[in-house]
């Protein structure tokens, strides 16, 4: 099968990326603003619980499956097996899951009382079974991933302007929000034959992937756990007006992190193919590249982000969510400590058969999360639960290093930490000015990004950032390539 190179896949995982952002830019401010902060906490706290069930549904198929089908994708016979074995487990335990899911509707209160919008949302447990996501990631068929994503995105835009119209309205847009995330995977099933044989091979045997799944299983259960807990906990023990404060801090926070990680994404089959193929070098090559990328990147927008939390808050969500701005300061460095673990853990530990040294991780920061919330939350509520999550990203984040300090702990040492400081602080300090201006919100954001921005960057291309130079260059190249057969075409 022919590959894309990576750098047309990254292409692809951030244009997929920019639609993610967009479509909460776009969606949330006016939907915030409709649901008001019960409205929204309401769908968040569904969001959050749904979560687990579907955790628990696809165990841990959906980054095992990504790494068993990248090193069979050369063989149609075995890719096939591979795929049967892994949907079946994946259908049986959404079957269980749902059980389960109407059980907990049935005996908790607080579940009861939304059990409609439950129902609604737990339709995500069936298409993430069934869609095969991490088949065609195996591939690295992310042409295809961002084409039918983004279609599906934009029908569920025009849903929401159409559809959402009062505070009552919330459990359309869980609903909505469901089709926008999920529903594309329909089409999976549809377009599969074109990689799989769709009939059921006879000597499927679902038995050997059950160990590395558990192992998988086990690390989705410490990071669903350590992710989603904050919203949980703050949902049983506060209100869905505390929840809809958080999860104003969380929308933009994550949506940073997808565009931060969208590198991360690509590399985890490759990097599996090259380890299979013995190519270490390669393997070692691309991470180092993976890293420098998410230190840049992941440093400037947190920092940006923590200055201008309270622009971010008022333009995306409006005055009602003003409790949101120091849970969002407070969060906004999980950016770079999630970017950072997403290579470590995914594309250096997975491929290399290291994945209990995630779980470990994974683990820590579950239980440093658990306690933290227990203990701040009553006191501190939002803030609280993104204090506790602060503190369990970095503890995942120290496991993970300490893990991998033969690695990469040379790369660590010798990164220009001085040059990435300076420019961070002469980005501060020529942008947070703007402040002074008394500007709307949005005309600040734009204003105070392009200062910010324009000088982090233009100070790191004037000492010589090996990433934006390199890619600086590479788009000269690009460039004269193109100047050069017009030219020709014309003569």
């Amino acid at each position: 099968m022919k590959q894309a190179s990576v750098k047309s896949n990254f292409v692809m995982n951030a244009i997929l990326a920019a639609a993610g952002f967009l479509f909460p830019l776009i969606t949330f401010p006016y939907v915030s603003r409709v649901l008001l902060p019960v409205g929204t906490g309401k769908v968040a706290l569904a969001t959050s619980v749904i979560t687990y069930f579907t955790m628990f549904a696809q165990l841990g198929i959906p980054t095992y499956g990504i790494r068993a089908c990248a090193r069979v994708r050369d063989d149609r016979e075995k890719l096939s097996q591979t795929v049967h074995e892994l949907l079946g487990i994946s259908l049986a335990m959404a079957v269980i899951s749902y059980g389960l899911l109407f059980a907990a509707l049935l005996v908790i209160p607080k579940l009861a009382k939304e059990r409609l919008l439950y129902i609604i949302m737990s339709v995500s447990l069936l298409l993430n079974a069934a869609g095969m996501e991490w088949l065609y990631k195996g591939l690295e068929q992310y042409r295809y991933i961002t084409v039918r994503s983004i279609a599906f995105k934009l029908a569920a835009l025009a849903a929401v302007f159409l559809l959402i119209h009062e505070e009552k309205d919330y459990i359309l847009y869980g609903g909505i929000s469901i089709f926008a995330a999920s529903a594309s995977n329909i089409l999976n099933l549809v377009h599969a034959r074109k990689y799989i044989d769709l009939h059921r091979p006879r000597d499927c045997d679902w038995r050997q992937h059950l160990k590395p799944v558990l192992i998988f299983f086990a690390m989705a259960c410490a990071a669903t756990i350590y992710t989603n807990l904050d919203t949980l906990m703050l949902g049983f023990m506060t209100g869905d007006a505390d929840v809809g404060y958080y999860n104003a801090a969380v929308k933009i926070k994550g949506v940073l992190v997808s565009v931060v990680t969208a590198l991360g994404a690509v590399l985890l089959p490759r990097a599996s193919w090259y380890i299979e193929q013995g190519k270490k070098e390669a393997f070692h090559r691309m991470t180092q590249k993976a890293i420098r990328f998410v230190l840049l990147c992941a440093a400037g927008v947190s920092l940006y982000f923590i200055l201008f939390a309270e622009e971010g808050i008022l333009l995306l969500s409006g005055d009602a969510y003003m409790e949101s701005i120091l849970p969002m300061r407070i969060i906004m460095p999980t950016v770079l400590f999630i970017g950072l673990t997403n290579i470590l853990g995914i594309q250096i530990l997975v491929p290399l058969g290291k994945e209990k040294i995630v779980l470990r991780s994974e683990i820590a920061g579950a239980v440093v999360d658990l306690i933290l919330n227990a203990v701040l939350i009553p006191q501190f509520r939002a803030a609280g639960a993104a204090a506790g999550t602060l503190a369990a990203e970095a503890v995942v984040l120290g496991v993970q290093y300490y893990a991998l300090r033969e690695e990469t702990g040379e790369l660590f040492r010798k990164y220009p930490w001085g040059k990435l400081a300076s420019g961070l602080l002469l980005a501060a300090a020529g942008s947070v000015w703007t402040k002074a201006l008394g500007l709307r919100s949005l005309w600040s954001l734009m204003i105070s990004a392009v200062c910010f921005f324009g000088i982090y960057g233009g100070f790191m291309l004037w000492r010589k950032d090996e990433i934006l130079t390199e890619t600086l260059e590479r788009v000269r190249q690009r460039l004269e390539g193109h100047r050069e057969r017009d030219y020709n075409n014309r003569r």
